[in-house]
């Protein structure tokens, strides 16, 4: 589960932004003071921060570079302003992403599980392994490994395993399963995907680890700690 910062003064985009990011799992928190945004970004503690360029007193370019002095965290700037100099400001102002509304709400959520398996998943996998439950992920090797027994898993489920270790309690779509698989050269379909997952599911039973994948009808599939 990830925290999302939303700095958003509009209350009625803020509200349902907050609704569909709860639907994946996310913990989402607003501003509660937009002379003193830097305070609220602290206390909130985010995995990510989500921001507009038009807010009350400073605009979002103001905040934005205001965070980045003291946080490497994702930033993605969601306005109405289309004007590629906003765009390249916001750039120059630390952000990663820009979204333009009116938004697809998929794209937006795509886009957030980027950002967030670039800066967390990779740096669990600098560590070389990591746990969940009682076995042992190893990045490197591509196995999963639990009271002296290894894991025998293909490549795909080896894969698709890793993607979701990496990112743990988050929902992660099929669709990011499958662009994720096909950007490592790896072609997979639907249907193929399906499979795998049910594999998957099936050899962590047999080591003991029942329920570890959890399907989110419509979303994707969480690896539940």
């Amino acid at each position: 589960m990830s925290k999302i910062f939303i700095v958003e003064d509009d209350m009625t985009l803020y509200e349902e932004l907050k609704s569909r990011l709860e639907e994946w799992d996310h913990t989402v928190t607003g501003v509660s003071d937009f002379g003193n945004v830097v305070h609220d970004f602290i206390q909130s503690e985010p995995d990510l921060v989500i921001i507009d360029i038009t807010l009350p007193k400073y605009d979002g370019f103001y905040w934005c570079r205001r965070i980045r002095d003291i946080s490497s965290v994702p930033i993605i700037f969601l306005s109405s302003r289309d004007h590629p100099s906003d765009m390249v400001m916001s750039m120059q102002m630390g952000s990663d992403d820009y979204i333009q509304k009116p938004f697809n709400f998929e794209v937006l959520v795509a886009k957030i599980q980027a950002l967030l398996r670039r800066a967390y998943q990779y740096r669990e996998q600098d560590m070389d392994v990591v746990g969940f439950r009682d076995a042992v992920f190893d990045f490197k090797k591509l196995t999963v490994s639990r009271e002296g027994n290894v894991l025998d898993l293909t490549k795909n489920e080896s894969f698709i395993l890793s993607i979701l270790v990496g990112s743990r309690n988050q929902v992660v779509s099929r669709e990011t399963l499958i662009e994720q698989l096909w950007d490592d050269a790896k072609f997979i379909s639907d249907n193929t995907l399906t499979v795998n997952i049910n594999r998957i599911r099936k050899k962590l039973e047999e080591m003991g680890l029942e329920d570890a994948i959890i399907t989110k009808t419509g979303l994707g599939y969480m690896l539940k700690e």
